[in-house]
């Protein structure tokens, strides 16, 4: 799915302009999101931009922007602190509701990823929160500053990221004055922690107190090798993956519809490996591979998709039968499996496979001996597995 990227601006907390790009899928966004950018570093910054399209091109629309006095908002970054920070994020989430949808979703980068725990109680729409790379304590970010510098002249001018920022002693103050535990402990959204081992930035002990001190429902995803900025763009995408797959599950994310009645079936690709999104009318589902054939395993495979279908229709039909006759079955139950086997008259050397699907099923229910054999002869003549056994015909056009 291609995206379309435009450049936005709208007044941060202390009513400067703020210079932000809204990153959308080609269709209608299907939930929004924000991205807060790490440290000094900015909306265009290698991590923002990526992880922030790849979203894109799975349905969301993802606003970044420079926070106050960074990039090509206006403002000065002396005059700034964590708490602006936070106030930003809120006006963004703020225009974002006024102009295109309410966020559902938070993602921070770093300091960002603190700063979005921390507004996440401040932004009501969010049903979700994802930290990459974050410090469990904003005061963090010292360690990458003259402290003895700033304390004793009251501001001084450190390079950071290979640029000069003037930072105040009130900027050391107000990093001291969070409460990061407090946050996390009534956050009240899901929360995404993901986190590389190999971060040397913010080790990955900060990872583990976020998670520790967390309530309600809470995952971590480890990012392997990556290094702290996910400079490279196979981190980004597969933190992009990840991150998408889990939101669905936590974020009101509204389906594409699929015009017409029951029959029509859309898949899309979500991501650049086998990640699928399977929408029927009103209903959504993600189909994928198993991480061992390498997919993301964030749902059914193919196979897993077609034995399900036989089964669901098996104990529909077992189930309309029954009450037809007024038997007291209480419970259907059908497990399947798949298999490739040489056909019983094929050569020793033939490589011709035929599928075999074995269907167990369990019947529930006060059921003499006749009615059980019945119910058991009814399920080989569910739709389903009629079409299996059948004559079967695929056309396949290329859809404009």
């Amino acid at each position: 799915m291609t995206t379309r990227s435009h450049k936005l601006t709208f007044p941060g907390a202390n009513g400067t302009e703020l210079a932000g790009r809204l990153e959308l899928p080609t269709g209608p966004a299907r939930a929004f999101a924000l991205f807060a950018h790490c440290f000094t570093c900015g909306k265009d910054s290698a991590a923002a931009t990526r992880v922030s399209r790849a979203l894109a091109a799975r349905g969301f629309g993802v606003l970044r922007f420079d926070f106050t006095g960074l990039g090509s908002s206006d403002g000065d970054f002396a005059n700034t602190n964590f708490g602006s920070n936070v106030g930003d994020l809120v006006a963004a989430a703020e225009h974002l509701a006024a102009e295109h949808g309410a966020p559902r979703l938070l993602i921070g980068h770093s300091l960002g990823g603190a700063a979005v725990l921390v507004a996440a109680r401040r932004i009501e729409s969010v049903e979700a929160v994802v930290t990459i790379g974050a410090p469990s304590d904003p005061a963090h970010v010292k360690q990458h500053l003259d402290v003895a510098r700033i304390e004793s002249s009251g501001e001084a001018e450190v390079q950071f990221g290979g640029r000069e920022f003037r930072v105040r002693r009130e900027f050391l103050a107000d990093l001291e004055a969070q409460d990061l535990d407090g946050a996390l402990g009534a956050l009240g959204k899901a929360l995404l922690v993901m986190h590389s081992p190999a971060d040397r930035v913010v080790p990955i002990e900060h990872a583990e107190r976020i998670y520790k001190a967390a309530r309600g429902y809470k995952s971590f995803v480890s990012l392997a090798d990556a290094d702290h900025l996910l400079s490279q763009a196979s981190d980004a995408e597969y933190a992009a993956d990840v991150l998408s797959a889990w939101a669905k599950r936590y974020v009101t994310f509204t389906p594409e519809a699929v015009d017409g009645e029951a029959g029509r079936v859309l898949v899309e690709e979500l991501g650049p490996k086998y990640t699928n999104r399977v929408a029927a009318r009103r209903h959504e589902l993600l189909a994928d591979e198993p991480t061992s054939l390498g997919g993301l395993d964030a749902g059914p495979a193919p196979y897993e998709f077609l034995m399900a279908g036989l089964g669901a229709c098996t104990s529909m039909t077992i189930r309309m039968y029954a009450e037809r006759k007024g038997w007291p079955l209480e419970r259907v139950s059908v497990e399947l499996e798949h298999s490739q086997v040489s056909p019983p008259n094929a050569a020793p050397d033939s490589k011709e496979r035929m599928d075999v699907f074995v269907r167990n099923i369990q019947l529930t229910g006060t059921l003499d001996a006749a009615q059980r054999a019945k119910l058991i002869e009814i399920a080989g003549k569910c739709p389903v597995h009629r079409t299996l056994e059948g004559a079967k015909e695929i056309r396949t056009v290329e859809r404009p």
